[in-house]
């Protein structure tokens, strides 16, 4: 007898169908798993036979070949276990594949037939819509997250034994209401106004949020550097649709979701410690899984004491910094990630921090301030937009009364700035100015006449890259967005330079 079930597998972030195909010929009973599948997809045959035996299902005793196909495409997980076992019921005639053309099974099998959750839920949903499926069965704890997906009705499956009682008509699972995911609120957020003087600090996280651009922060211990950076998730401006499901790809194949709220509609914001190793920001392992840069997907990754990271690790942010994207080659075979980020760092100026203080003195050699700068290397600070120095906090802006600008208030300028920027690309993948590729930068930032001369006398005597001219020009091209303005003028290049100056007061001394 023969029986054919749909199920999906996943590679990286992408999904793929698959079908859990059974012969149950007559002979010496065995059970076994081809179709290029790991060792703990063979291992479901344990489970699956214990969970039959456990839910009081009778195991046919046959002789069962299953293969999940198509065999050229390499399976891992236990993800297959729920298909594998529905295509077992309909050999046993307790299921009826005929009306199960339209449906996909997903889910690990445990010993006593609980369905356990799996990751990657919601790519393989998306895939299967694709597919013309119309109902997927998945674990009880995924079923949130698998509504997400609108024109796909999900039953959440508890056990084997639930679902038997489903597919022979007894007693029908419940389909999963579609998942609307609350109103977002920042109100638990921290907030710029919690934070004392720090002026042009605060102007240039504004311009970064409004544009999507990198910033470096340099300043001494106790500056606020951290204290700026870790406001900046309640000034960003809010996702799209689109955003959200790329985002919640990537946490759900990583099992980050929380059931609860399946559907991240929040920025995410990303701080890992200088110990991180170059797998853990960028992705690795024997099968890949994203990194922190792919996790900070659409939101913020924070690099506190940058230059404490190692150098490998920091070098490897280059590249994935220009292309949005990055790639883990295995001998298995490579798998992308996006990482679509806004990278905000912070460091200090020397190791004892206090290099070009104004009150307190340096007590670093030359030779030592060089060495720890060098840490970040010039193509890295090159990948910087903004370079920011955070001054020391003033005894009059501390102890001051005056009630600071509050984040709410600078959001809706950012999300003003920004609906300028989505009408501007409208119809392509640019979502704002930081994104603006160089075949479309010269028609995007038309320059007034003095602009032109100004940013002539600036390319010649700051000696820029190609690259840092058109960060230039990002930058500048924000600025005149928060002035409504369409053509780019000379105070919006000079406010962009002021942001390009760091490098050479601090980093000349190398």
């Amino acid at each position: 007898m023969f029986s054919r079930i749909n199920t999906l597998g996943l590679v990286g972030l992408n999904a793929f169908p698959v079908f859990a195909e059974i012969e149950a010929s007559s002979g010496l009973p065995s059970f076994d798993i081809v179709g290029l599948a790991d060792v703990s997809v063979r291992e479901s045959r344990e489970r699956i036979r214990s969970a039959f035996r456990t839910s009081g299902i009778q195991f046919p005793s046959a002789k069962i070949m299953v293969n999940l196909a198509p065999a050229d495409m390499k399976k891992s997980g236990s993800v297959h276990d729920l298909g594998i076992s529905v295509a077992l019921l309909c050999v046993n005639g307790a299921a009826d594949q005929e009306k199960l053309k339209n449906s996909a099974f997903i889910g690990e099998v445990a010993l006593n037939g609980e369905i356990r959750g799996v990751n990657g839920v919601l790519p393989m949903t998306i895939t299967a819509l694709k597919q013309g499926i119309t109902e997927i069965f998945v674990p009880e704890k995924n079923g949130s997250e698998a509504s997400v997906v609108n024109g796909m009705t999900v039953y959440p499956v508890k056990d084997l034994s639930q679902l038997v009682e489903h597919l022979t008509g007894k007693t029908p699972i419940q389909p999963v209401r579609p998942y609307v995911p609350a109103q977002t609120g920042y109100d638990n957020d921290l907030d710029f106004a919690d934070v004392k003087g720090q002026e042009s600090a605060k102007k240039a996280l504004e311009i970064a949020a409004c544009g999507g651009h990198n910033v470096l922060m340099v300043g001494a211990p106790g500056s606020g550097k951290s204290m700026l950076a870790k406001r900046m998730p309640s000034i960003l401006p809010p996702m799209t649709f689109a955003e959200s499901i790329e985002t919640t790809n990537i946490h759900s194949i990583s099992g980050l979701l929380d059931p609860d709220t399946p559907l991240i509609t929040k920025r995410p914001f990303r701080s890992p410690h200088h110990t991180i190793s170059t797998a853990g920001l960028s992705g690795g392992g024997s099968v890949p899984k994203p990194g922190e840069i792919s996790l900070a997907h659409n939101g913020l990754l924070f690099l506190d004491e940058l230059a404490e990271f190692s150098r490998p690790t920091l070098e490897i942010l280059r590249q994935p910094l220009e292309d949005r994207k990055v790639t883990i080659s295995r001998v298995s075979g490579s798998i992308t990630y996006p990482c679509s980020i806004m990278l905000i760092a912070a460091m200090n100026p020397c190791p004892c921090g206090y290099f070009g203080h104004p009150t307190r003195k340096c007590i670093c050699s030359r030779k030592q301030v060089a060495g720890y700068l060098s840490k970040v290397s010039g193509p890295m600070l090159d990948r910087f937009d903004l370079h920011v120095e955070v001054a020391p906090v003033e005894f009059d802006d501390l102890s001051s009364e005056r009630k600071e600008e509050s984040s709410a208030a600078i959001r809706e300028r950012v999300i003003k700035a920004r609906e300028i920027q989505l009408q501007r690309f409208k119809g392509t993948d640019i979502t704002c100015n930081a994104r603006i590729t160089s075949d479309i930068i010269r028609e995007v930032c038309p320059l007034t006449d003095s602009a032109v001369e100004m940013m002539r006398g600036v390319f010649d005597q700051m000696g820029l890259s190609a690259r840092a001219y058109d960060r230039i020009l990002k930058v500048a091209r924000t600025v005149a967005d928060m002035d409504s303005k369409q053509v780019i003028d000379r105070k919006h290049i000079a406010q962009a330079v002021q942001y390009r100056s760091l490098d050479r007061k601090y980093w000349s001394n190398d």
